[in-house]
């Protein structure tokens, strides 16, 4: 008998990151004092908006009071938080009950936990290029990964395979690493295959907030359908700079049944057994990014970041690299250009443009011969990095 999982022993040791540090330490050994402009990182680097420190700060205020003073909060979210993110998507023409939105430390957290709900035997399928925490946590719990290939011809946005399934779909849209984003027609065909095959859609919504184009969703629950195939894991990292401060949501539909359960009725089982719930400063944080006030500062922020990747994706168009994403996602995914791989292309931008990315094989085999850049840095960077690029042609 084994006393450890040991499908942790199956998983493949990632040296991405430890890759590139050790590139760019070996090139500022050689280069000391050489500036290195670093489009790799998927972390924000702009601060959190007035309005969600100047809650903060009165929340940490909240609990020196006894009269104010809150010890465990509600464990799937504090109701006043749970309402305005539901209301937020029925000004957009998601009708959501309250009940269905749970509040959460974060889409990692969730994407890791909710796994909980689901047999070991159900398949996870994967689109590579993936995040890797999609195959990792599948990996950890024993679970058979089906992969399906996203490449050029396809957009990075591949449609559902012939044959029906019954599965764990993972759906990021608008993608990371990739960029690409699904509009309707596209959705709705995962949507019907999932419910035609009894699958889960798991619509992993980081990124919606970068949607420009009335035609990509922002949500599966536009979709009709997705009510009873689909769960849906936001994210304030990227919409509101949270990334160090942990806060996000799971959409799980009331009518969302498999197997005569309510998942829903699971997930609040799950939470309330596992958890003791957010902060009750980082929900009033949360709070404050949906206040009007909280939603105009942060719609100025993403647009800060959107200029970044008009600025990069012109440079890019004048040294005529094929690219997708950007207009609805902060990732642009670019083909190397002159056929080079993705790590030859990561030292020749290091070496001869002082640019650091994100090399694609690091997301799977299809992401072999593209490359991440990421549009979280400082203005000033993304302009000389696009100059930088556009003159190496």
């Amino acid at each position: 008998m084994s006393i450890v999982n040991t499908h942790y022993g199956d998983l493949k040791d990632s040296y991405l990151f430890a890759d590139i540090a050790k590139r760019i330490r070996a090139y500022q050994e050689e280069h000391p004092g050489e500036r290195i402009l670093r489009l790799g990182i998927g972390d924000v680097t702009k601060p959190l908006v007035p309005s969600v420190i100047r809650a903060l700060h009165e929340a940490a205020e909240d609990q020196s009071k006894k009269e104010t003073f809150h010890g465990y909060m509600p464990e799937c979210g504090d109701p006043a938080l749970r309402h305005v993110i539901a209301e937020r998507y029925r000004k957009r023409g998601v009708l959501l009950d309250d009940s269905e939105v749970f509040v959460s430390s974060g889409a990692s957290d969730e994407l890791g936990d909710i796994l909980d709900l689901f047999d070991r035997s159900l398949p996870a399928v994967l689109l590579q290029p993936v995040y890797p925490a999609y195959a990792d946590a599948n990996v950890m719990a024993g679970r058979t990964i089906i992969t399906i290939d996203a490449d050029e011809e396809n957009g990075f946005l591949p449609e559902p395979p012939s044959e029906i399934m019954t599965a764990l779909i993972y759906i990021c849209s608008p993608n990371n690493p990739t960029g690409a984003a699904y509009d309707r027609e596209g959705l709705q065909k995962w949507v019907d295959y999932a419910n035609e095959g009894g699958s889960i859609l798991l619509f992993d919504a980081a990124y919606e907030a970068f949607v420009a184009e009335p035609d990509i969703p922002r949500s599966v629950f536009e979709l009709p359908g997705a009510r009873t195939c689909a769960i849906e894991i936001c994210s304030l990292s990227k919409t509101a700079g949270f990334t160090g401060t942990r806060l996000g949501y799971t959409v799980i539909p009331e009518d969302l049944v498999r197997d005569d359960l309510s998942l829903n009725a699971m997930w609040v089982r799950n939470r309330t057994t596992k958890t003791n719930g957010v902060s009750y400063i980082l929900q009033k944080a949360g709070l404050a990014v949906f206040s009007e006030e909280g939603e105009q500062e942060t719609a100025a922020l993403l647009e800060d970041y959107r200029k970044n990747a008009e600025i990069f994706m012109r440079a890019l168009d004048e040294a005529g690299i094929w690219y997708t994403g950007g207009t609805n996602s902060p990732y642009i995914w670019v083909k190397c250009p002159h056929g080079l791989g993705s790590w030859e292309y990561f030292d020749l931008l290091l070496n001869n443009a002082q640019i650091v990315g994100t090399p694609g094989e690091g997301f799977g085999k299809c992401g072999e011969g593209f490359f991440r850049f990421s549009m979280f840095g400082s203005r000033g960077d993304i302009e000389e990095a696009g100059r930088r690029i556009a003159e190496m042609k």
